[in-house]
């Protein structure tokens, strides 16, 4: 039985997603909470594994229950409950305590063919960064990015949007083996809120890793007057890292979303996925 979970964590005390021995991390808390429920281990796929440090509003992942763990959702203290798959949001809730920095809002049937990584289409983040204009609010510490002077909103937008498209962007990108920087950036934009912070919002098919932090901080740069508008493009087209620019802090950088297309085609979309992956 496959089950979606609709995830939320503040990262700061997190060693990223990813299980790790002897560290603490969002998969292996979530985990080891939906093990104490399903009476056994499990394991969770999820749609983009984020750093140390960084937060998620819309994270998701999904789970396969064995019968035997699915008997144990089924049944609560001996009654049957209406929506089992719902239920286990709340009883994950339960065992994470009160004021916990990682909540599971949802959890749900998943749909045929749904697979929280493959099947996705384009993953969301955004980016809070201050500067002298917005001040320094202590209540937004632990996700908002502080920077001395002021910066430049304007430059920061056009700089971030000659970067949309289908390109190799290995110098915003931190080298793996054998893996690809080819991304489509769908959307990237910068606008200051109502406080005066400036807000990023980045839209990718996918994102490779320190991605988002490399490409906020060049949009810094440009905003410094340290780097023109046009140089960002001239820096990804190099396809080599660079130290023209600093990759900010995971502190201001969240999860907000992650996209999937209708229910009839995410086995498609999953198949197609790890197609290219395997490709690549």
């Amino acid at each position: 039985m496959r089950i979606r979970l609709d995830i939320a964590y503040d990262g700061t005390h997190f060693r990223g997603w990813a299980k790790q021995p002897g560290l603490r991390t969002v998969q292996g808390t979530l985990e080891a909470a939906l093990a104490r429920i399903v009476g056994s281990d499990v394991q969770f796929v999820v749609a983009g594994r984020t750093d140390a440090g960084v937060h998620a509003s819309g994270q998701v992942a999904h789970v396969d229950l064995d019968d035997a763990q699915w008997a144990r959702v089924l049944t609560r203290h001996g009654r049957a409950s209406t929506d089992p798959a719902g239920s286990v949001a709340a009883r994950m809730r339960g065992v994470l305590g009160a004021y916990p920095d990682v909540t599971v809002h949802r959890t749900s049937l998943a749909p045929e063919g749904f697979d929280a990584r493959f099947s996705a289409v384009w993953r969301r983040y955004r980016y809070r960064l201050a500067d002298e204009v917005a001040g320094f609010d202590p209540a937004r510490r632990l996700d908002t990015t502080s920077i001395r002077g002021s910066l430049n909103v304007e430059a920061m937008d056009a700089a971030a949007q000659s970067l949309i498209g289908l390109h190799d962007f290995a110098a915003y990108c931190k080298a793996r083996d054998d893996a690809t920087t080819i991304r489509t950036l769908l959307d990237y934009r910068w606008a200051r809120d109502a406080d005066g912070v400036l807000v990023a919002e980045v839209k990718a098919d996918a994102f490779c890793h320190s991605m988002v932090r490399a490409l906020v901080g060049a949009c810094a740069a440009v905003g410094e007057q340290r780097l023109d508008v046009g140089d960002l493009v001239v820096l990804r087209d190099a396809l080599r890292r660079t130290s023209e620019f600093k990759v900010l802090a995971a502190r201001g950088l969240t999860l907000t979303e992650v996209g999937y297309p209708a229910d009839e085609l995410l086995a498609a979309r999953a198949e197609q996925t790890r197609a290219r992956r395997d490709s690549e």
